[in-house]
């Protein structure tokens, strides 16, 4: 918090919509939106932090999984995946193309692997306005509409050790998405 305040900038998340504090942080099973607290992070976890910030008029939105200590190969490679995901669903934007063929990508990659992509949460527009058209799939779909020069919009691919029909939990607070069977997730 304090280091956006000090950059000028204003932590995007704080407040939005109830929301807590000013970054996301999951850990582990959490899929999104994590409330950051007091735990503390053990040899072995993974850690997504998702932050967004409002500068000169606009919102930039940027996250990245990072390991805690020594981490097991099967936690590194779906780390290393999800990255490669989201690096895949970039490379198809271009002006013109369909944005079904960023979720396309995406599937086509983590499947490959033996991951699932979780379909409860969306990339999306992003700029004068926190979240905006248009709706980015990380999965496969049909949905319409092509890619516009002078878009933005985050591609934010969530995968999962199990399938891609992994059920999602909301904890009480409203905002901590995890898997329902524990296994581990990475955006």
């Amino acid at each position: 918090h304090k280091m956006i305040i000090d950059a000028g900038a204003y932590p995007s998340p704080l407040g939005y919509g109830g929301f807590p504090k000013s970054v996301c942080t999951s850990v582990n099973e959490c899929m999104c939106h994590g409330i950051p607290d007091s735990r503390e992070l053990k040899d072995g976890d993974i850690i997504n932090i998702d932050v967004t910030v409002y500068l000169n008029g606009f919102h930039g939105d940027t996250s990245k999984t990072f390991f805690c200590g020594e981490v097991d190969e099967a936690s590194k490679r779906l780390v290393k995946v999800t990255e490669e995901c989201m690096l895949r669903g970039i490379a198809a934007c271009k002006h013109g193309v369909s944005f079904k063929k960023i979720g396309r990508r995406i599937s086509e990659h983590a499947e490959k692997h033996g991951f699932g992509v979780v379909e409860q949460f969306v990339g999306h527009g992003v700029g004068r306005v926190f979240h905006s058209q248009p709706i980015i799939y990380h999965q496969r779909n049909n949905m319409p509409g092509q890619m516009v020069e002078g878009q933005t919009f985050t591609i934010e691919p969530i995968l999962t050790m199990g399938s891609s029909s992994i059920e999602c939990d909301m904890w009480e607070d409203g905002w901590t998405a995890v898997t329902t069977d524990g296994s581990l997730a990475a955006q």
